[in-house]
């Protein structure tokens, strides 16, 4: 009879070291997912910061685009001014010259 309660005795330790295995498993396996969970969430952030650079960028790319469109537009309009300035210029120095030729003619 001591044999058998022996026994059972050894069966139930058995019991509860399965038993203890299981639960660490469990506990491991539910810390597992835990992090998995963790990692996919950080991984959508990520992803999310990543688009939204792309779009920050494109939107840049836009902006140069254009900018440097309206910056040839100046350019050229300044050039256009700059050769109108010289034309004027050229006019009024011979306006001048005739109104003096005229003023200084003999009468």
């Amino acid at each position: 009879m001591a044999r058998a309660a022996a026994a059972a005795g050894s069966r139930d330790g058995e019991a509860m070291t399965d038993a203890s295995a299981i639960d660490a498993a469990t506990q491991r396996l539910a810390a597992a997912l835990e992090a998995l969970e963790a990692a996919v969430e950080r991984r959508h952030d990520i992803d999310k910061s990543e688009s939204a650079l792309a779009a920050q960028v494109h939107a840049l790319g836009s902006d140069r685009s254009r900018l440097a469109s309206e910056l040839d537009a100046a350019t050229a309009r300044a050039r256009r001014l700059e050769a109108a300035n010289r034309d004027i210029a050229q006019r009024l120095d011979v306006a001048i010259d005739t109104i003096r030729s005229v003023l200084e003619a003999p009468q």
